[in-house]
């Protein structure tokens, strides 16, 4: 089966790749529009770029295009049980179709290697944009991977970013360290 891989950082795509790429053709796309701002978007991908070039990995990368990403999320940006789905299945549909204009059977996607994330949504983002497509979306469940993933990124020396991309989740995740930081000065 050749499946496109929808990447959203160097760190998460280790274990992913590795997995797939032992039983299909595999080739990583990077088309993250949500991420914020301008410089960590260029940082993620040129992370990718030179992993991926060091391990002579096909990738290719789509134009960065936020102001998409903000029409997906407009008038629920401040509530990430909606957000977040809406931004999965923005990126997931970029992939499909390219996916389908490349000839490829399937996608699938390195989001689900994070604890962090929602693998139902990815799932129902994944199939709704896929079938939209018309291309399969290869349902993974990578996260018993993550801390391998995490110790190879690190080992590697690779850029490891602290939020999730967008400039509502850097926010949230600043809040909840600054919080962590509260609660130990106070315990």
């Amino acid at each position: 089966m050749k499946i496109m891989l929808h990447a959203c950082c160097g760190p998460c795509l280790l274990e992913p790749y590795d997995a797939l790429a032992a039983e299909h053709e595999v080739r990583v796309l990077y088309a993250n529009p949500n991420i914020h701002p301008a410089d960590e978007y260029q940082r993620r991908r040129d992370t990718l770029l030179a992993y991926a070039a060091e391990s002579s990995i096909p990738l290719d990368v789509l134009p960065y295009e936020p102001n998409e990403w903000s029409a997906a999320v407009a008038g629920v940006e401040d509530d990430p049980s909606q957000r977040c789905p809406r931004c999965f299945e923005l990126r997931l549909g970029i992939a499909a179709r390219h996916a389908k204009a490349e000839g490829f059977d399937a996608v699938a996607t390195t989001l689900t290697v994070s604890p962090y994330q929602d693998p139902e949504a990815i799932r129902e983002a994944g199939e709704s944009a896929c079938f939209d497509a018309g291309v399969a979306f290869l349902v993974t469940d990578f996260r018993d991977r993550y801390a391998d993933a995490t110790r190879r990124s690190r080992e590697l020396g690779m850029y490891r970013q602290n939020y999730c991309g967008c400039r509502f989740s850097q926010k949230e995740a600043e809040a909840e360290r600054e919080e962590r930081r509260r609660r130990r000065r106070e315990g």
